[in-house]
Parts: C-alpha cells; sequence; structure tokens
C-alpha cells in the first residue's frame, strides 16, 4: 500500500513542544543546530546500518532506508534555502514536494550504502553551513509559497526538528 503523505503543516514546532519526539526549539542558534545536527549523523549511520533498513514496520509507514533518503533530501534543501536566506533579502524559497521526490527518486528502492554515504556528505555541508552563519545574519528572512515566514534562526529549528523527529521515527 503506498505511503499517505503528509500534509501537515509542522511550523508550529517553533513555538511548543513535540508531543511525539519532545523536540523543543526554545533558543537554538544554528551553531546550537549544527553541535545536535553532529550529534544526530551517527545515530543516522547506525540506523542505515541495520538489518531492517528496508522493512516498513507497517504499510503506511517508510523503512529507515526511506526516512534517511528522506532526511539525505532535507539536507540539501534546507543547505540551499540557507545559502539563498544569506545571498539575497527576503528569499523565496522554491516548492520542494517530499512526497514526490520520495516517488520520483524510488527512495524504497534505493542502496543503503549509497544513502549512507551521501546522508553523511550532505549532512556535514548542512552542519558546517549552520555553524558559520554570523550572529548579524540570524535575523535574515525567507518565505515558503504557503506564505510561511522564516528567519535564519527558525530555519535552523524547524529543520532540526525534522532531523530528530524521523530519527525518532526509525528507532520505535
Amino acid at each position: 500500500m503506498a505511503i499517505i503523505p503528509d500534509t501537515k503543516d509542522w511550523t508550529w514546532v517553533l513555538g511548543r513542544r513535540c508531543p511525539e519526539c519532545g523536540f523543543e526549539a526554545d533558543s537554538l542558534t544554528p551553531q546550537d543546530v549544527a553541535r545536535r545536527l553532529d550529534a544526530a549523523l551517527p545515530r543516522w549511520d547506525a540506523a542505515l546500518q541495520r538489518d531492517n533498513v528496508l522493512e516498513r514496520p507497517d504499510s503506511l509507514t517508510w523503512s529507515p532506508l526511506e526516512y534517511g533518503y528522506h532526511v539525505r533530501d532535507v539536507f540539501e534543501v534546507f543547505r540551499r534555502r540557507l545559502e539563498l536566506m544569506l545571498a539575497e533579502d527576503d528569499a523565496r524559497f522554491d516548492d520542494w514536494d517530499q512526497d514526490a521526490a520520495a516517488v520520483e527518486k524510488s527512495y524504497a528502492d534505493a542502496d543503503p550504502a549509497v544513502v549512507r554515504s551521501e546522508l553523511a556528505t550532505q549532512g556535514a555541508l548542512i552542519r558546517d553551513a549552520f555553524a558559520a552563519v554570523p550572529e548579524r545574519a540570524y535575523g535574515r528572512k525567507g518565505l515558503r509559497s504557503n506564505g510561511s515566514e522564516f528567519t535564519v534562526v527558525t530555519l535552523a529549528q524547524y529543520f532540526l526538528h525534522d532531523v530528530e523527529h524521523h530519527l525518532h521515527d526509525v528507532s520505535g
């Protein structure tokens, strides 16, 4: 059975604790996000080496491999968004349909070793990008096509929730 697309607007996690994974954005800076991402990367690597990496827990939930591939793409999409915010005033983000990406790239059929390698590479790039953000750039803005506005700080926080929430998804 196909996965049901996630149509929730998860920006609410910027203002309150996520009841599913426990994430709290609080006052995390981009440098805090970089440090927490550095701690999350080995956990993603371990998840992608598990014997059950290809197994979906049920017909409506992604396998660890599919979540890992999604997170690898999240790393790339958010790095581009961060770069855009730092380069342009009031940056506007291209649409990204995560569910379409999963189908187009055949997440479920990917090679776990390739996803592991690419996730590590993209993870290091986004970690370093957030670590390098100067404090004077924290308030720079970006706008998602649905109207959600982010600062560099809230983009970093929103990004980290996705990474940590999906670690929670694959650890259950």
